[in-house]
């Protein structure tokens, strides 16, 4: 709230407020919040991965990406200029008000985009879903070149004549005028819809929150408005992690599950480093999930997911314990992690 409120100061030094991105983005990270305390996972954790950047696409304004750099993370922000809410000039303006080093770059996501080989920690893609012409390209696209995904989009139980779509995994095809009088909505998908669309094109999903009205939403309705939030790991990219991490301190020895994926039909092998010592095998498979029950207080664990023959690594994950942790120091300046606090939902930046 008050980074929200820091942000409006400075939008309206240089531009009326309606020139700006009209919803408040940044009420989404209380949901993104619930997400993870669901999952059991820390967002800055997944932030600061090895491949050292995120990307809010749709992004709007900003403001999240810009947040999430006051917090010490190197950010794209993606949008299409030209159905920008103001052909990105907010972002602009933003950026050169507050000093920023975010990257602002314009795709058009109803292209067949590329994103240069780029590799991301997480992707947010907030609000943008159901405004997109073909969202089965876009999520298995993004499934490649990110480790998370943060995806919320509007769904619904019954179409706008009443037809029930709850238990369907389906989507259908919105009417220029059907939803928010916007004609760039274009697909509303019921839960079990969206639940097999992340399934088919290369995702997990790891957590789901539903908001909004819930007992008899429609598009059509904007008093009847329903979303979903979800929580995504690519299935596509090699990844070793491990939950919890950092492992509750105990007395004895302590437990972590260590889940893995070569994110091909190839098998890989895990191998543990124990305070930097000589590799001890660990696992061996494609993917799967298993115990380390003896995890001991102020020791450090390295898991390395490696190919089959043992000679390229493919991801490692460090695991310790929360006492041998050190404690970042908080974000000072425009914003600080104390926004991650507030409940609430709205949408992101868009692709209108």
């Amino acid at each position: 709230m008050t980074g929200e409120r820091s942000l409006w100061e400075i939008k309206l030094a240089h531009r009326p407020k309606s020139f700006w991105y009209p919803y408040h983005t940044l009420q989404n990270v209380g949901v993104l919040e619930r997400l993870l305390a669901s999952a059991g996972l820390d967002l800055m954790q997944l932030c600061r991965g090895p491949d050292g950047k995120i990307a809010d696409i749709g992004g709007a304004d900003g403001d999240l990406a810009f947040l999430l750099e006051r917090m010490g993370l190197a950010v794209d922000l993606i949008d299409n200029k030209p159905t920008n809410f103001n052909q990105l000039e907010g972002a602009r303006i933003l950026k050169e008000a507050l000093r920023s080093n975010i990257t602002i770059r314009t795709v058009d996501l109803d292209s067949q985009f590329t994103l240069s080989g780029e590799k991301y920690d997480v992707i947010f893609l907030l609000g943008v879903l159901y405004h997109l012409k073909n969202p089965f390209f876009v999520l298995e696209k993004l499934a490649a070149i990110a480790r998370y995904c943060f995806l919320s989009t509007r769904i619904a139980r019954q179409t706008d004549n009443g037809q029930q779509i709850l238990q369907a995994p389906m989507a259908y095809l919105l009417g220029p005028q059907e939803c928010n009088n916007d004609s760039t909505n274009f697909w509303i998908f019921s839960e079990e819809g969206l639940k097999r669309l992340i399934n088919r094109t290369g995702w997990s999903l790891l957590s789901y929150l539903g908001i909004g009205l819930r007992a008899n939403s429609t598009p059509a309705d904007p008093e009847r408005d329903e979303r979903a939030f979800c929580l995504l790991r690519s299935e596509l990219v090699p990844m070793v992690t491990a939950s919890p991490n950092p492992v509750p301190a105990h007395k004895e020895t302590a437990t972590t599950i260590i889940s893995w994926n070569t994110g091909t039909a190839n098998p890989g092998k895990v191998y543990v480093s124990i305070d930097a010592q000589q590799e001890l095998l660990f696992a061996t498979s494609r993917q799967g999930s298993a115990p380390a029950n003896w995890i001991r207080t102020g020791r450090t664990y390295e898991f390395r997911l490696y190919d089959s023959d043992h000679t390229r690594l493919l991801d490692k994950v460090v695991v310790a314990t929360t006492d041998a942790m050190t404690k970042p120091a908080p974000s000072e300046g425009l914003m600080t992690s104390g926004v991650f606090q507030r409940s609430g939902y709205a949408e992101s930046g868009r692709q209108r």
